[in-house]
C-alpha cells in the first residue's frame, strides 16, 4: 500500500516505532564459485550421464560458477571438498564412497555444505542410512519410460518458480520405498493418474529439498534421458537446485505438513473469495494478477485464530501490494481492513522503511539485512510465512525471519486477504494457504464438515464439538434443505453456549435446537435478525444433539454455515 493511513493510524504507527527491535539478522547468500558433479557409478549406468556433466558446465559457463567433474570417489576428502559450495551426485548408483570418503563428505555437509541428487541418486548407497536421509528417499522400482504430468507444488522455490502449474514431459518415472513428504519440502509431485505404473498411492514426490545435517540437500527424480539436459524447463530447474543447494539463493526447505490449500489455483478455489473495493484480479495458470484498486480479495469462509499462513507472490518491476491479516469482515470497504488489521507490505523500493517489503505496514519495519537478504528480485517469486498467535505477528520471507511484531490492535482472531493496490501496480499472487494451531483439518476450504476438540481462548467453557466447514450447497443458490449440519456432542450435555460463523445475504432466520435421539428437537434460541457475521449466543437447554436450522431462505440467496461451537458442561 502507497496510500495516506488516517491520522489515528499514523500516530498509533509512531508510537510503535519507538518500540521497534530488530529481529535477529539472516545467514548472508553465499557466493557461488564451485561446484563438484560426480557420477561414479557401480551399478546400472546412465547413458545421459556425459550429457549431464556437459549441461552442468553450460550452467556453470553462464553462472559464473566454475564446474569440476569427476568419477574418482578419492576426491572426497575434507580438504578437497571445502573448495565447492555443492556436490552434484549425478546418476550415480551402488556404493560409490568407502568410509573415510563417507567421513568427509558428512562432515562437508555438517560444516554447512550442499548435496545435489539427480535421478539416480537414489539408487546409490543403501548401506549407509545417514546417506539415505540426504537424499530423501531411496529408489525402489521404474515403469518403462513415459509421459506423465507433473504438479509444481511449490512454485516460490528457485527451482520451481518459472514452471507452469503442471508440467507435462517424458522421463523414467522412479517409485520410492518411502514418502519422504513428512521430512522434506515437496516442491514437485506426479499425477500418478497421468501414467501407468506409479506405486505410491497417489501422493508421489519427485522433486524436494531439505535442511540436513548442517547443509542443505535438493533432489529431483528426473534426468534418465539425455534429452532432459537440452530441455530448458529441466536445465532451469536443476540450475536453482545447485543455486538452493549452495545456499546462493534463498528457500524453505522446511517440511510443509497440515496447511489447507485457501487459493489452489483453481476457479473453484477462487470463487470462494471475495472482492472489496474497486479493481479485481484475473486468474491463469494458478496464478492471480491484480488489476486496478484499491481493493481487496478477501477469504469469507471463516475467520483465523492462531495459525500460520503462506503464499508465493511476485512483481514485474516497481510495484505494490500486501497481505492483510487480523480484519473483521470489511463489508465492502478495503479500509477497514486498513484500519482494523494489519497489511504485511510488498513494496522493496519505498523510502520509509516501515512500508517496505517485511514490513507490518506503518507500524514496524522489517530487519533490512535479513530482508534484503533473502529477498528474490522482480520477476522473481517470493514466499510469504505469517505467523499470527494472538497479538504477536512473525513474517518469514523465503523461510528467513525478517519481522517479529507485537500488535496492540484486535488481530487475535480476523480473516486474510490479499490486496490490489491500484492501476500499474501489478501483483501476483498464487498457492495460498493455512494451517491452523491445534486444528489439522485439511478441508476447511472445500465444505468438508471436520470434527475437532477445542477451547476456546479466554474461556473456561469446553468446546465439546467443534465443527469447522461449510454446509455442501454455497452461496447464490437457494437451499433446498434448511438444516445446516448436527453436531454430536457424544453423550448428553448441559448447554450454555454456541458460537457459529455464518453468511447470509438480506438478513435471514435460523433457531438453535436441541435433541437427545437426533429425531425430536426442541428449540434452546432463535432469531429473526440474524445478519450474518458472529454471533455468540447465550443458551439453556441440554442434549446430546445440537443443529442449526434456517426458517427463512430467499429465492436467490441462502446461508453458509462457516464455524460452529458447542460450549457445555
Amino acid at each position: 500500500m502507497r496510500r495516506r493511513m488516517a491520522a489515528a493510524g499514523l500516530a498509533l504507527a509512531a508510537t510503535a516505532a519507538t518500540l521497534t527491535v530488530a529481529a535477529p539478522p539472516a545467514e548472508a547468500a553465499r557466493p557461488l564459485t564451485n561446484v563438484l558433479v560426480f557420477s561414479k557409478t557401480a551399478g546400472f549406468r546412465h547413458d545421459a550421464i556425459p550429457a549431464g556433466v556437459a549441461a552442468i558446465r553450460q550452467l556453470g559457463a553462464a553462472n559464473g560458477f566454475s564446474v569440476t567433474a569427476t568419477e574418482d570417489a578419492a576426491q572426497f576428502t575434507t580438504a578437497n571438498l571445502a573448495q565447492y559450495q555443492a556436490v552434484v551426485f549425478l546418476s550415480t548408483t551402488g556404493d560409490v564412497l568407502n568410509t573415510a570418503q563417507q567421513n568427509a563428505f558428512q562432515s562437508y555437509i555438517a560444516a554447512g555444505g550442499g548435496y545435489v541428487g539427480v535421478h539416480a541418486a537414489a539408487d546409490t548407497e543403501y548401506d549407509w542410512p545417514w546417506y539415505g536421509g540426504l537424499v530423501g528417499a531411496y529408489f525402489q522400482s521404474h515403469p518403462a519410460n513415459q509421459t506423465a504430468t507433473i504438479r509444481v507444488e511449490d512454485r516460490g522455490n528457485a527451482s520451481t518458480a518459472h514452471l507452469p502449474q503442471t508440467w507435462t514431459r517424458v522421463d523414467e518415472w522412479y517409485n520410492y520405498r518411502a514418502n519422504p513428504r513428512a521430512q522434506v519440502k515437496v516442491l514437485a509431485s506426479l499425477d500418478e493418474g497421468s501414467y501407468s505404473g506409479g506405486s505410491m498411492g497417489g501422493d508421489h514426490p519427485i522433486t524436494w529439498c531439505q535442511n540436513y545435517g548442517g547443509g542443505r540437500s535438493w533432489y529431483t527424480g528426473l534426468g534418465h534421458t539425455r534429452e532432459s539436459y537440452t530441455e530448458a524447463n529441466f536445465t532451469r530447474m536443476l540450475l536453482g537446485g545447485i543455486q538452493v543447494a549452495a545456499g546462493s539463493r534463498p528457500a524453505d526447505c522446511r517440511a510443509e505438513n497440515g496447511y489447507t490449500p485457501l487459493f489452489d489455483g483453481s476457479a473453484a478455489s477462487l470463487a470462494q473469495w471475495r472482492q472489496a473495493g474497486p479493481g479485481g484480479f484475473t486468474l491463469a495458470d494458478g496464478t492471480l494478477t491484480s488489476s486496478g484498486g484499491m481493493g481487496l480479495l478477501w477469504f469469507p469462509v471463516r475467520p483465523f485464530a492462531n495459525y500460520s499462513l503462506k503464499l508465493d507472490w511476485m512483481m514485474p518491476g516497481d510495484d505494490n501490494g500486501g497481505v492483510f491479516i487480523g480484519f473483521p469482515d470489511p463489508q465492502g470497504d478495503p479500509w477497514k481492513p486498513v484500519d482494523q488489521g494489519h497489511e504485511i507490505q510488498i513494496d522493496a523500493t519505498d523510502a520509509d522503511p516501515s512500508r517496505t517489503t517485511g514490513s507490518v505496514y506503518s507500524f514496524r519495519a522489517p530487519d533490512a539485512a535479513a530482508r534484503d537478504a533473502a529477498l528474490n528480485p522482480p520477476g522473481s517469486w517470493n514466499t510469504y510465512e505469517i505467523g499470527v498467535h494472538g497479538q504477536r505477528v512473525e513474517i518469514w520471507l523465503n523461510g528467513v525471519k525478517v519481522n517479529d511484531y507485537t500488535s496492540n490492535r484486535a488481530i487475535a482472531s480476523g480473516y486474510v486477504g490479499v490486496q490490489n493496490d491500484g492501476a500499474g501496480l501489478d501483483i501476483n499472487y498464487r498457492n495460498i494457504r493455512v494451517r491452523v494451531d491445534a486444528d489439522q483439518s485439511t478441508d476447511l476450504a472445500r465444505g468438508r464438515p471436520v470434527t475437532a476438540s477445542s477451547v476456546e481462548p479466554g474461556s473456561a467453557h469446553v468446546a465439546a464439538n467443534a465443527v469447522d466447514g461449510n454446509s455442501a450447497t454455497r452461496w447464490g443458490s437457494a437451499y433446498s434443505d434448511p438444516q445446516w449440519m448436527v453436531v454430536d456432542l457424544g453423550q448428553t450435555r448441559a448447554i450454555n453456549r454456541v458460537r457459529l460463523t455464518w453468511e447470509t445475504a438480506y438478513g435471514r432466520a435460523y433457531q438453535l435446537q436441541t435433541s437427545n435421539d437426533n429425531s425430536t428437537w426442541t428449540t434452546a434460541y432463535s432469531t429473526t435478525t440474524g445478519d450474518g457475521g458472529v454471533d455468540d449466543v447465550t443458551v439453556t437447554g441440554s442434549g446430546r444433539y445440537v443443529r442449526v436450522l434456517g426458517t427463512q431462505r430467499g429465492t436467490q440467496w441462502g446461508y453458509s454455515l462457516w464455524d460452529l461451537n458447542v460450549f457445555g458442561s
